[in-house]
Formats: structure tokens, C-alpha cells, sequence
């Protein structure tokens, strides 16, 4: 099985590692490195979305949320899939035309204030570390199961790979990486919901009556965790509105030429995206039948391993190894385009505009993201040697909490609200942040009794997603800054209305 396994995991280095190579060469610029010069197609773009979306927590997380959890599991997977209805309708082609490289770039088309590039700048390096977090987890417990080596070993590992990927190809590797991954993730995940199905003779209401019969009562309704219902309808519109604030998703709309590719792009990643979901239906309650909680929570006590021993199960030594080199792809090519968003937040927003305001060559540029890119890899390392032992659909719930808290109340105002201004954007962007942080701070997450979370004391919130009370608190603090602030620029927002409607710029 080892020489198996190792033999896998360097084909898909391998490949990855050519890939980076030849985008290295068309690599020179600004505008390649952040976004690939903008000359992804529709199809490819909307690929290398779902490759960036389907990450360690889609494919680790949520398959042993469902094995562990049952139906309360599969909320996640619902969320992620609702979450992209939310981009395709309200961000998608507005962004695309107003921004540049990232979010920020979006926000300052209408106001031109060094203190909302820099806010935006570290709402995003924020989530990013959030979400690098739960993919360096993933990895660890992957590559620690698999070669039987510490875990922090196996998180620098990751960690050394997804730097080399972006400090050289940049965007371009990014993508094209995200692209193979992509294709490679839906065969492993159609393999094994078939190898499923086949055992119960293709009749999903056997399945989901075995199952049941299996586990404890309740195993197939909500409520199993016993989370409360507030708490599930928190989680959930942290999942649902979080997608469209998350950095490396928006980033991925400057990767293509026009408004109509980008939503072009949404499409077939929505088409892709849906059948991965509905397909860990089978995921994770195969692993429940086939593999067993005990037996998912020795191998790792968050049940980040449910699929690849499901795989082990079902087709032997050699498809697991197959299962876990496309979960190693998947960690590599999502870390990649995290690194890649943080990079571009630290040198292009902080650095490039802020300090630098706007007077930098293109080569400095490239050389403040290369910089830049170790920099949050390094931070994003360090922090995962801490969280070994949390579920990392969980970790990722909490970036989209604080995404859809912080990023989206001043995009859709950026968009579609006349009489928001530059205090209106900073207030909704740091309450939206602030209050995810602080909530997050005092939560069973952080909080605990019983010493299962990282302090050891009575939690002040019940709430284990704090959505409900942050992402208003984020919209709320938008209008007040707006209200409080006499500024206000009405033709302004008539030429951001009309760019972001049709793309139309006035010469610069």
C-alpha cells in the first residue's frame, strides 16, 4: 500500500508541480500573477471555481459531519449549494465590472479612501487565515493517516507545496491547478457514491433505511447534535451568504475578460457544485454503513477521514489511495488560491496603494506578492500546528461567518445603495468583523467546561456560529456610518451603477 500511495501522491505533485512550471513562463506581470491576464474562458473559469469551493472541508469535512451527524451533517452541504444562487443573482457580474485585482479594488471604484483599502485589505487576510486553516488541518490528518508521519510534519509539507505554487506560476498555476483537481475530485466522489449505490442495488431508500437501522434514533432527522434551532438557521446563513464574501471566490471574477464570462463561469460551477453535493449524500452515509463511527473516529477524531476509509472499504487499498491523492490535490489547489487571495490583499491593497499609493512597477508588484504569499503561508502554518483535533467543515463555517458578517453588507451597499459613503463602508466592514471575532471568541468554540475547546471555561454565547447576530450587526453598522457621515456623492454612484451594470469605463 505505501509504494501504491507514494506512487500516487507524486504523479499528482508531479503534474502539478509541470503545471506551475509552464505558468511560471507566462508569468511576468501584475495582472498574470493576480489574475491570470484575465484570459481564463467560461468554462475553465467556472472549473477552477469549483475547485477553489470543493475544498478539504467539502470533501473531508462534510463527508464525516454526515457519517458522524446524520442529517445535521448534510446542512452544510445544502448551504454551500444555496450560497451560489447568492453570487450568480447579486455579485457576480457587478464585481467583475468594477473591480480589478481584488475586493478592495471593487470598493474603491466608488470611494477613493485609503482607509476602505486597507480595512477591506485585512477583512480579507482575516478569512483567509480562517479558512487556511481548516485545508492545513484536512492535509495534516490526510498525510499523517496515510504515511504515518507527525502531523506537523505533514502540515509543512502542504505548506512548503502550495508557496512553490503560487510564488512561481501565481494565478495561472492556481487555476490550472484548481482545473485538474476539479475534474479529478468528481470522478473519486461519482466512484464511490456508485461503489455505494451497487451495494444497495441502486435503491436509495434501502440505503437510507440501513443506515438508520444502524445508528441511534434520529440519526436520519435534524436535531441529532443536539444544536438548537437557532443555532442550525445561524450555521446556515453563515453558509448561504458567506460565499459571496469570500476573497478567493471573488478574486477568481477578475480571471476572465468580461461581465458575461464571469457569469458564464457561475453557471458551470453551480452545475458542478450541485452534483458534489448531492452526491456526499452518499459519502457520508456509506462511511456510516461501510465504515462506522468508531472506527472513522480513531482514525481521526473530527472524522476528517470518513471518505478515504469509505474508498479503503469499497475498492481496496489502491482506491483509497487514488481517493486520498485527489483529497491531497484538492487541500494543494485550494490552499493555493488562499495564499494567492492573502498575497494580493497584503502587497497589492496594503503595500501597492496604501503605502507605496499607487506609485509601484509592475515588477515590485510580483515581488511584494512573492513576499507577500510566504508571509500568510508561513502565519497560516503556524496556526494549523494548533487545531489538529477540529472538524474542518466547521473552521471554514466560521470564514464564511465572517465573510458574509464583514464583505458582503459593504458590497451589496457598494452596489446597489445610493446614499452609502467611505464612513459607511469602513463601519459596516469592521462592526461585521469585529462582532464575528468577538462572538467566535466567546462560544462553545473557544469556550468550554469540559476542556474540549481551546480555554477551559463557561462559554458567554450558546450560538456555535454566531451568523445571526454578526451578519446584521454588519449591515446595521453600514447604514449607521452612512447616516452619521454628511458625505455623499450622487454622481458617483451613477457612474458605478452604470459600470456595473454594462462594463462601461471612462478612459483613465
Amino acid at each position: 500500500m505505501n509504494i501504491t500511495v507514494i506512487s500516487l501522491f507524486l504523479a499528482i505533485v508531479i503534474l502539478t508541480l509541470v503545471i506551475t512550471y509552464y505558468a511560471a513562463k507566462r508569468t511576468k506581470t501584475a495582472s498574470e500573477f493576480y489574475t491570470a491576464g484575465g484570459g481564463l474562458t467560461g468554462w475553465q473559469n467556472g472549473l477552477a471555481i469549483a475547485g477553489d469551493y470543493l475544498s478539504a472541508a467539502s470533501f473531508l469535512g462534510i463527508a464525516g459531519a454526515i457519517a458522524l451527524f446524520g442529517f445535521d451533517g448534510f446542512f452544510y452541504s445544502i448551504g454551500y449549494l444555496v450560497a451560489y444562487l447568492v453570487v450568480m443573482f447579486v455579485v457576480a457580474e457587478p464585481l467583475r465590472n468594477l473591480g480589478k485585482y481584488t475586493l478592495a479594488d471593487m470598493i474603491h471604484s466608488r470611494f477613493d479612501a485609503r482607509k476602505v483599502r486597507g480595512v477591506a485589505a485585512g477583512s480579507t487576510i482575516t478569512i483567509v487565515i480562517f479558512y487556511m486553516i481548516a485545508q492545513l488541518v484536512g492535509a495534516g490528518a490526510l498525510i499523517q493517516l496515510l504515511f504515518q508521519i507527525p502531523y506537523t510534519y505533514a502540515v509543512l509539507l502542504v505548506g512548503v507545496m502550495m508557496t512553490i505554487y503560487v510564488l512561481f506560476g501565481g494565478m495561472t498555476a492556481t487555476s490550472w491547478v484548481q482545473i485538474v483537481k476539479a475534474t479529478l475530485l468528481m470522478v473519486a466522489t461519482a466512484a464511490i457514491s456508485i461503489m455505494v449505490l451497487v451495494r444497495f442495488n441502486f435503491n436509495i431508500l434501502d440505503m437510507f433505511a440501513s443506515v438508520g437501522a444502524s445508528q441511534e434514533e434520529g440519526f436520519l432527522h435534524p436535531g441529532m447534535q443536539g444544536r438548537a434551532p437557532l443555532d442550525s438557521i445561524s450555521l446556515m446563513l453563515a453558509l448561504v451568504l458567506g460565499t459571496a464574501g469570500l476573497p478567493h471566490i471573488l478574486m477568481r471574477f477578475f480571471t476572465v475578460k468580461d461581465a458575461k464570462t464571469a457569469r458564464s463561469s457561475v453557471v458551470t460551477a453551480t452545475w458542478i457544485v450541485g452534483i458534489f453535493y448531492i452526491l456526499t449524500i452518499f459519502l457520508g452515509f456509506g462511511a456510516a454503513a461501510f465504515v462506522g463511527s468508531a472506527d472513522i473516529i480513531a482514525a481521526n477524531p473530527a472524522g476528517n477521514m470518513a471518505a478515504p476509509l469509505l474508498a479503503e472499504r469499497l475498492g481496496g487499498d489502491l482506491f483509497m489511495s487514488f481517493v486520498a491523492a485527489v483529497a491531497f490535490a484538492t487541500i494543494l489547489a485550494v490552499v493555493a488560491g488562499l495564499v494567492l487571495s492573502g498575497a494580493s490583499a497584503f502587497a497589492h491593497d496594503v503595500y501597492g496603494q496604501i503605502i507605496k499609493k499607487g506609485k509601484i512597477t509592475e515588477k515590485q508588484q510580483v515581488v511584494a506578492a512573492r513576499i507577500a504569499s510566504v508571509t500568510v503561508a508561513g502565519l497560516s502554518i503556524v496556526l494549523a500546528l494548533f487545531a489538529q483535533n477540529m472538524n474542518v467543515a466547521f473552521l471554514v463555517a466560521l470564514a464564511f461567518c465572517v465573510a458574509a458578517s464583514a464583505n458582503l453588507p459593504v458590497i451589496v451597499y457598494t452596489i446597489y445603495w445610493k446614499r452609502f459613503n467611505t464612513a459607511g463602508a469602513v463601519s459596516a466592514m469592521l462592526s461585521g468583523l469585529f462582532s464575528a471575532l468577538i462572538l467566535v471568541a466567546i462560544s462553545p468554540n473557544v469556550l468550554s467546561p469540559t476542556g474540549d475547546a481551546f480555554i477551559t471555561a463557561e462559554p458567554l454565547i450558546s450560538l456555535t456560529n454566531p451568523a445571526i447576530i454578526s451578519v446584521p450587526i454588519g449591515f446595521i453598522g453600514g447604514v449607521v456610518g452612512t447616516l452619521l457621515s454628511k458625505e455623499r456623492d450622487d454622481a458617483k454612484y451613477a457612474e458605478v451603477k452604470v459600470r456595473a451594470n454594462i462594463g462601461y469605463r471612462k478612459a483613465e
